[in-house]
């Protein structure tokens, strides 16, 4: 782009230079040299005494980077000094234009004065008026004045200051005593406001966070962002909650390679003690806490073993660390303004994954830990230190006929008191296939060998009945036979694709010793759910059962004559064999996507049981999306058949969810969405509002409301009014947060 200017400034000059010799005959010019410099004047008439030249009639200056123009000017020849007058427009770089009345430019110094000053950014489309400004090498210092990115001819708003400096090069605006103004009306003052008008990386302030509520009382946090050096940044962010308390959270990224970056997240909040004995909540052990505090470590690396150790390894190798703690999920909820997604799980995962991986072996490890909020300990909290697997990949004999891989994978499933366990399971899958009929029939058969050893250590505290755990081994054998085929037809207009498929599952033989005996017919059965021994007798046993079944698959697509789907249909039905005849038949799935135009869209999913003559599931959603409306309906229907229930709730789920988004005008946009628990007649969410879009500015308000579940007691009704104003191009739009949040009262919703 530097190089474009460049070229483009010196074919303005040569133009200039031969319109002016060649259609003026009356013409001057000057040019001067001193140093590494040269400006060059160009004017209709030109006149010279001394050292003085003036100049007038259409003037023009080539300075540096400088294209300025002008009705007239003089310039010194001795002190090299340059002044021009009236309808003075200056071109920097290409990008911005400076306007003035007045202006003065020593060559000697570098330095340029303009009076009155007015300055425009042709990327940030930003202009600043003021009195006088002056630039000395690349620092702009300018009087008391005005700022603002919208219309100059009426802004909506501006920003107005006692002085202000600016770097051409850095481009970092500085204002002093700043006031904001939306039309004549004064909404904010600041002694100080640095702002980029580029996507430079500084250290500054970002966008702060308003709140109001009953309960929290007034709610403002404010980003510092800390950015020195190019490979980290550092954000700090204090929060005040009038009523409730204060703390602060951080946020420290960081890029060690080219296959690297990592992210270390800190935080800690303090309630004060009136708060914390009004709102705590009863927990399995006792009360909520009245701190909150807790850390994130993300650490992503694509090349780890080659990086690190110096290698020049082909294989892919790649480290994911992600370690959590908390001592209460408050600690995530308090770290933004809105509660609408507050969590409520009490669970926190930690993993590392490491893994090494070429064409045809993969060698992976894992750890996961998982800390319970509920618990005053997890002690007794299985966990998963480590995983170790190796997968040989699929690999062919005779012909590509015979198909085999290895997947070997160990468990440590260990914890600080009773049982622990090693266990190891083996997959060896064997396939033999071939295709008949010039490739429409596809026949193969697969033999599923498959081995688990468990090893077992330390003592149950509280001895299981019946329970005995002595190191043991389960093997078995299973054989799936399949048949398939895929048809496609090309038309004028569409191409229409089928395929169709069989197969036979049949389990084989097997072994159990130790831990495994009997463990099958009682772990498998899920009426043995119900059983208060049924998660000690079974934790360890994960293997799932192989049925004796045969599954129907037909599917189809249909393609216009541009390759975009128009319809995709699939159809699946299990048929099972055994003792169970009311099970005998699996339930029948049809799954339906058809683009009836391509702005309507409609999708179903549904399942039928033949056991109970009843759907099971169905999910509908239909869209549409053209004309500047985007538009969603959808609804979830579930039936779980149990018997015994007292609220059709514990039984049915029937959720319906609509979304609306519409684009009145290329200024101004509507949304609103809506989901209704139909089974226990509560609107879950309300939301709707506007944005207002211009080139300077947004101005958006929306209202939403939201049931919240709480353990023991009646949902609550969270609602909200968001307030969001951006004022380009100092602030960014995002739709994901408000400038300012007010929570109206909890209402409970029953």
């Amino acid at each position: 782009m530097i190089k474009q200017q460049e070229r483009w400034l010196s074919m303005l000059k040569l133009i200039f230079s031969l319109l002016l010799l060649s259609t003026l005959s009356y013409a001057d010019s000057v040019v001067e040299k001193k140093a590494n410099e040269q400006v060059e004047i160009y004017a209709s008439k030109m006149d010279s005494k001394n050292n003085i030249v003036e100049a007038s009639g259409g003037v023009t200056v080539v300075y540096e980077e400088y294209f300025i123009s002008a009705d007239r000017a003089t310039y010194n020849r001795e002190t090299g000094e340059l002044e021009l007058f009236d309808n003075i427009r200056a071109n920097y770089k290409g990008t911005s234009k400076i306007l003035g009345k007045y202006a003065r430019l020593n060559i000697k110094k570098k330095e340029k004065f303009f009076r009155p000053f007015y300055m425009l950014d042709k990327d940030s489309k930003m202009w600043m008026s003021a009195n006088e400004g002056q630039l000395l090498d690349q620092e702009l210092e300018i009087a008391s004045g005005t700022v603002s990115g919208c219309n100059p001819m009426d802004p909506l708003w501006t920003m107005d200051f006692s002085s202000s400096d600016y770097n051409t090069d850095s481009k970092w605006l500085n204002l002093y005593n700043m006031r904001l103004y939306i039309h004549d009306i004064p909404i904010f003052y600041t002694p100080y406001f640095g702002y980029s008008l580029d996507t430079t990386r500084r250290t500054g302030l970002l966008m702060p966070s308003l709140g109001l509520s009953k309960e929290e009382g007034f709610y403002y946090s404010q980003p510092i962002y800390i950015a020195e050096q190019n490979w980290w940044d550092l954000e700090l962010t204090p929060q005040i909650r009038t009523n409730r308390g204060s703390g602060i959270y951080s946020k420290f990224r960081f890029v060690d390679s080219p296959y690297s970056y990592g992210e270390l997240k800190l935080g800690y909040f303090k309630e004060k003690q009136e708060y914390y004995e009004k709102y705590k909540r009863p927990t399995a052990t006792g009360f909520s806490n009245d701190s909150f505090y807790g850390y994130n470590f993300l650490y992503d690396n694509r090349d780890v073993v080659n990086q690190w150790f110096g290698t020049d390894f082909k294989g892919q190798s790649g480290l994911y660390v992600d370690l959590n703690f908390m001592n209460d999920v408050e600690y995530i909820n308090l770290a933004g303004n809105s509660a609408i997604d507050n969590l409520t799980s009490s669970q926190v995962l930690s993993r590392i994954n490491f893994f090494y991986n070429t064409d045809d072996q993969y060698f992976g490890t894992y750890l996961k830990y998982y800390q319970n909020l509920d618990l005053e300990t997890d002690d007794n909290t299985i966990q998963q230190l480590p995983v170790i697997q190796y997968h040989h990949y699929l690999d062919t004999l005779l012909e590509d006929h015979l198909l085999y891989s290895l997947d070997v994978k160990s468990k440590n499933l260990t914890r600080k008191i009773n049982k622990k366990v090693n266990q190891t399971d083996i997959n060896v899958p064997i396939t033999l296939q071939t295709n008949l009929f010039d490739e429409y029939l596809n026949l193969s058969y697969k033999a599923r060998l498959y081995g688990q050893y468990s090893q077992f250590s330390g003592e149950e505290e509280v001895a299981v009945p019946g329970e005995d755990y002595h190191n043991g081994y389960f093997v078995r054998n299973s054989h799936v036979l399949s048949a398939s085929t895929q048809i496609t037809k090309a038309f004028d207009e569409y191409t229409h694709v089928v395929g169709m498929g069989i197969s036979y599952v049949k389990d084989g033989g097997k072994r159990e010793t130790g831990y495994y005996k009997g463990k099958q017919d009682y772990c498998s059965n899920l009426d043995n759910l119900s059983d208060p021994e049924y998660k000690n007798k079974c934790e360890f046993y994960q293997i799932a059962d192989v049925q004796d079944v045969t599954k129907l698959d037909f599917i189809q697509y249909l393609y216009n004559k541009d390759a975009e789907q128009i319809l995709y249909h699939r159809l699946s039905q299990a048929i099972y064999y055994g003792t169970n005849r009311d099970q005998k038949y699996g339930e029948l799935e049809n799954e339906l996507d058809y683009a009836i135009t391509k702005a309507l869209h409609l999708y179903n999913d549904m399942f039928f049981s033949f056991s109970k003559h009843l759907f099971s599931k169905a999910i509908n959603k239909i869209s549409y999306r053209d004309y500047g409306v985007n538009f969603s309906l959808s609804h979830l229907y579930k039936d779980n058949f149990r018997e015994n229930y007292t609220d059709r709730s514990e039984r049915y789920t029937s959720y319906l969810t609509t979304r609306l988004g519409y684009d009145l005008s290329k200024h101004y946009y509507l949304s609103a969405s809506y989901a209704y628990d139909i089974e226990l007649k509560i609107a879950k969410t309300i939301e709707f509002g506007f944005l207002y879009k211009k080139r300077c500015w947004d101005f958006g308000l929306k209202y939403l409301e939201n049931n919240r579940p709480v353990s023991g007691a009646e949902p609550i009704r969270d609602r909200y009014i968001m307030l969001n104003i951006v004022l380009k191009p100092f602030m960014k739009s995002n739709p994901n947060n408000s400038l300012f949040e007010f929570k109206l009262p909890e209402q409970s919703q029953r």
